[in-house]
């Protein structure tokens, strides 16, 4: 499952690499206002602590296991093999919603009660 992690983690990397450059390209007012070197230096930084976060773990690899040893996969299973099975667990997430919905009661102010003095 190492193979598993590293992937996970450079998805995660690259998705943040992008995320911060984007961020960072659109806090200039205009494009000739970008300074690439910062654009560069940050979004190289922000991958690199997306990696050093992910040493502390990544759901979806633990979710992956899970759902493989539930399957009763072998542990050379294809990247297509996975993501048929978490796109099969993210459809039954989906139909969890059993919490009722919060219902809006107005609040009544004591001060409305009040007679106001004549």
């Amino acid at each position: 499952m190492d193979n598993l992690w590293i992937k996970a983690a450079l998805v995660r990397a690259i998705k943040t690499i992008a995320q911060t450059a984007v961020a960072t390209i659109g806090s200039a007012a205009v494009l000739s206002a970008v300074d690439w070197r910062i654009v560069v230096s940050a979004s190289l930084l922000a991958g690199i602590l997306s990696i050093l976060t992910s040493v502390a773990g990544l759901p979806e690899v633990h979710l992956a296991e899970t759902q493989i040893e539930d399957a009763d996969m072998d542990d050379d299973v294809t990247i297509e093999e996975l993501l048929k099975v978490l796109a099969e667990t993210d459809d039954d997430d989906d139909d969890d919603d059993d919490e009722p919905e919060a219902e809006d009661e107005e609040l009544e102010d004591p001060e409305d009660d009040e007679e106001l003095p004549q």
